[in-house]
């Protein structure tokens, strides 16, 4: 209640007539000035308007502009033209101009201009009616206040805004009007607070972002397990064909050395062969090591270190080169039959030219004969016992590399084996670390949303506490402004249709701060 305030003064008793309802409720913090203000549209004809009222009326005549936050005029004139009807966009303007006033004067301008101005003005009046109650019996008159030719045509202005003004009951509407819009204010605050559009867009978002945050998380450990099981298939596959083609390849090396191997070479071709399939699967197991560290790079996996067991031995026994006695005798047999066939048959070719010849040359010349039979015997047997360690050692061969794609293959399969445990080692410490990050921003998610929850049950709750009483209040104020669609009311203020006229344009400014309600 107001303490101290003259029981004639009407600000005060509407004032205590409002608290009665609830103390809590703060009167409106605004500075009456005693002045009548024209605002519209652009292009209306304010100005003209100011101009033919300051002429012709005792009190200040402003515009928009010559008022400070918080200033309220004592009247409103809103000026628009006759050109077209009214906007929506011109309600909200008259809505934020008249906020805190309830006298108001519609004027349509340009009349002089525009024949048809009475059939705007009775768009305008309709129009404005619907918007809000509270226009319904806004009067509405036509001026000519810069007219092109003749007079201005503002009588029926000056005197309607005259009226406006004397009207003994002006200073208690206007304040009425200022406390309506102070708790239209606050339940449009309350609302807000619910509503909350800014924290709604805000939980949206975190919501967005929560499942975004999970369904990435999803998404990326799949596309790691199948890119592992991808890359070590395919690094096996690689692998495994790159073991065979250096076995094929040994085997061809192999092969045309045997060829070209001398009676001497045979000896020592064992251990050449053992060196050659050493440096195979030395071969085989760096480039092992090196593509699967190339698939630990392409997965974002530091290199893996190559195993430090040595490369394993290739396992063989020895070609089988000596256990061939039979087939020496046999060679020596028939070597020996050659021999002596060759040499009987020069031996007989010999005799046959003896009358030419001395005794002695006949005699040097079988001797020769029986020698070239034994050379011959001698090589033949050499070169069957060559071509027989060949085909012994091509034999062997084929058994070499039996074993040694053997061992390659074993080493390829142990290898992949041993990277695919590290690789997926690594990616599951990854995967902790990323699942650890991801979890500690969705509960920090989790958390603001519950706050967000609690906020708005927290404004739902005052709104559903305070409302009633605001709502009383304004049934009050609206009825004692006698506005068309509320009811009388009792002595608590029964409860009539909320018209918010102002469809959001007016603040929360004022006293709307000051207390809870």
């Amino acid at each position: 209640m107001v303490i101290g305030a003259s029981r004639d003064d009407p600000t005060a008793r509407v004032d205590a007539m409002v608290t009665a309802i609830d103390p809590r409720l703060g009167a409106p913090t605004i500075n009456r000035r005693g002045v009548v203000l024209v605002t519209g549209p652009w292009l209306a004809g304010v100005t003209g308007v100011v101009v033919a009222l300051r002429e012709r009326l005792p009190q200040r005549v402003v515009e928009s502009s010559d008022l400070a936050p918080g200033d309220a005029p004592t009247a409103v004139v809103f000026v628009v033209s006759a050109a077209a009807p009214i906007t929506e966009s011109d309600c909200r303007l008259l809505d934020a101009a008249t906020e805190d006033t309830d006298a108001v004067v519609c004027v349509v301008s340009k009349i002089d201009v525009h024949r048809n101005w009475r059939e705007v003005l009775a768009v305008n009046r309709d129009r404005l009616a619907a918007h809000a109650p509270r226009y319904r019996l806004v009067p509405w008159v036509g001026a000519a206040a810069a007219p092109e030719l003749g007079e201005p045509q503002v009588d029926e202005l000056v005197s309607t805004v005259r009226e406006q003004l004397a009207d003994s009951d002006l200073a208690r509407r206007n304040r009425l009007r200022a406390w309506e819009s102070r708790l239209h204010a606050v339940a449009q605050r309350f609302d807000r607070d619910v509503e909350g559009a800014g924290r709604q867009a805000r939980v949206d978002a975190l919501r967005e972002e929560r499942s975004t945050a999970l369904r990435r998380r999803r998404e990326a450990r799949s596309d790691t397990t199948i890119a592992l099981r991808g890359q070590i298939q395919q690094a096996r596959v690689q692998l495994t064909h790159f073991a065979r083609n250096r076995c094929a390849s040994l085997r061809s090396e192999l092969q045309q050395d045997i060829a070209s191997l001398s009676r001497k070479q045979v000896a020592g071709f064992e251990a050449y062969t053992r060196d050659r399939a050493e440096q195979v699967v030395a071969e085989v197991a760096e480039g092992v090591d090196t593509q699967l560290a190339e698939v630990a790079e392409t997965l974002g996996v530091p290199p893996q270190a190559p195993p430090a067991d040595p490369t394993p031995t290739v396992e063989f026994a020895a070609p089988p080169l000596k256990s061939r006695r039979l087939e020496n005798r046999l060679m020596v047999l028939l070597g020996a039959g050659f021999g002596l066939g060759v040499a009987l048959t020069l031996s007989r070719v010999v005799a046959g030219l003896a009358p030419r010849f001395a005794p002695a040359a006949v005699g040097a010349g079988i001797a020769g004969c029986v020698l070239l039979g034994l050379a011959l015997t001698l090589l033949v047997v050499r070169t069957r016992a060559l071509l027989a360690d060949r085909a012994v050692l091509e034999r062997w061969i084929e058994e070499v590399i039996a074993s040694l794609r053997s061992t390659t293959e074993e080493l390829v399969a142990i290898r992949v084996v041993l990277a695919d445990s590290m690789i997926n080692t690594e990616i599951s410490a990854s995967d902790e670390v990323e699942n650890a990050r991801v979890a500690d921003r969705v509960s920090a998610i989790d958390t603001e949303l519950r706050e967000h929850a609690i906020a708005a049950a927290r404004a739902a709750a005052m709104r559903d506490r305070e409302m009633p009483t605001i709502q009383a209040a304004l049934d009050v104020i609206r009825a004692e402004l006698g506005e068309p669609g509320i009811p009388s009311i009792d002595g608590r203020g029964v409860a009539g249709p909320d018209s918010r006229g102002t469809d959001g344009e007016k603040s929360a400014g004022g006293g709307a701060s000051e207390s809870v309600l």
